[in-house]
């Protein structure tokens, strides 16, 4: 009765309902897709063009026909295009991972601030790379895969079993001051080791930044499977996001399997934000503001916030990186500090209207 109440006055339950998005939020996935593709290969032109060192169109061109044939030179415009080519690719598979383990991650737990660096993960898993660099046991690619995927498991678990000892109404809260709880011990952890172990420090620092530039390509194609098997169990898990946002005993009722569901796109979120981790280091703010801007301008579905978070994940790392090239030149600002200027904005909004409600 009351349901039906509303919705016949404002359609407040439509925004909730996956099958009901709002009028102003139908968009067709083919413009989802074209308008994404647009928007993230025009970002991707731009960073092969821009930087400390100005290249033209022609030579990039030309550079890059080069380097696909393998027939490249050692001349200073191939060299320079293969970077911006290397760090432009990891933007895009970064950007991607942490965009849509971040929507995963709010639909999982209907917390509007769920992302991985607020949530205290990446701190978790930066605090097991160091403890796991000072041991000798973090060298390879691999490596750090599994070190910050322990980081990140062991993160989730002790803030989401805080979580749970706040009432409802209170637990997107205390999901952010566990998370802030969780971020400050690992810093202090890391603080610590840094200054009592140089080797540590040196190797440390250069990945604790959270950038795509001087990266090993060859770290993306050994953790290439992992990034497909959690992209896989992500992206099925659209319909039971979809399903959760309405209650788990609704979910139940519309013949979803919650509880394996839910592990099946909590263990693929995780998987995407360790594998971004491990690559580029802790990269803060994606996986909130992308998820956000995503359903602000398309709607809450998530089959196509996913879509969304594909392309616009990867257009915010992309436009990151590139800012951080020029903006203080010939010095450069890594990716994680400018996505960190660009998300705390958004956080500060969403808090406002959180507390509005």
């Amino acid at each position: 009765m009351t349901t039906t109440a509303t919705t016949s006055r404002g359609g407040a339950a439509s925004a909730a309902s996956p099958a009901r998005v709002p009028p102003t939020s139908r968009v067709s996935t083919g413009s989802i897709v074209v308008t994404g593709a647009l928007l993230a290969a025009a970002a991707a032109t731009g960073s092969l063009l821009v930087g400390a060192q100005a290249v033209s169109p022609a030579d990039v061109l030309s550079a890059t026909a080069a380097l696909a044939r393998g027939e490249a030179g050692v001349g200073e415009v191939e060299a320079v295009t293969a970077a911006r080519l290397g760090r432009t690719l990891f933007a895009i598979v970064i950007g991607a991972a942490l965009a849509l383990g971040g929507l995963t991650l709010q639909g999982l737990t209907r917390n509007p601030i769920a992302d991985p660096g607020i949530l205290g993960l990446q701190g978790g898993a930066s605090l097991i790379v160091v403890l796991g660099l000072q041991a000798g046991l973090v060298g390879a690619a691999t490596d750090y895969l599994w070190a910050a995927l322990v980081g990140v498991l062991a993160a989730g678990l002790l803030v989401h079993a805080i979580t749970l000892t706040a009432p409802v109404s209170r637990q997107p809260v205390t999901a952010a001051l566990a998370g802030a709880a969780v971020m400050a011990m690992s810093a202090s952890v890391i603080g610590a080791i840094m200054v009592t172990d140089r080797g540590t420090l040196d190797t440390f620092r250069f990945w604790q930044v959270g950038s795509v530039g001087g990266r090993d390509p060859q770290a993306l194609a050994t953790l290439a499977p992992f990034l497909i098997v959690g992209l896989v169990l992500v992206l099925t898990s659209a319909r039971t996001l979809d399903a959760i946002a309405l209650g788990d005993d609704l979910a139940r009722a519309l013949g979803q399997r919650v509880l394996l569901h839910r592990g099946a796109a909590a263990a693929g979120a995780l998987l995407l934000i360790a594998v971004a981790t491990a690559l580029a280091g802790p990269i803060g703010f994606v996986g909130l503001t992308v998820p956000h801007l995503v359903r602000l301008l398309i709607g809450p579905a998530h089959g196509r916030a996913m879509i969304g978070c594909l392309f616009g994940g990867p257009v915010l790392v992309i436009l990151a990186d590139t800012l951080g090239r020029v903006i203080a030149p010939p010095s450069e600002i890594q990716a994680g500090i400018v996505t960190a200027i660009i998300g705390a904005p958004v956080l500060i909004v969403i808090a406002r209207k959180a507390r509005r409600r």
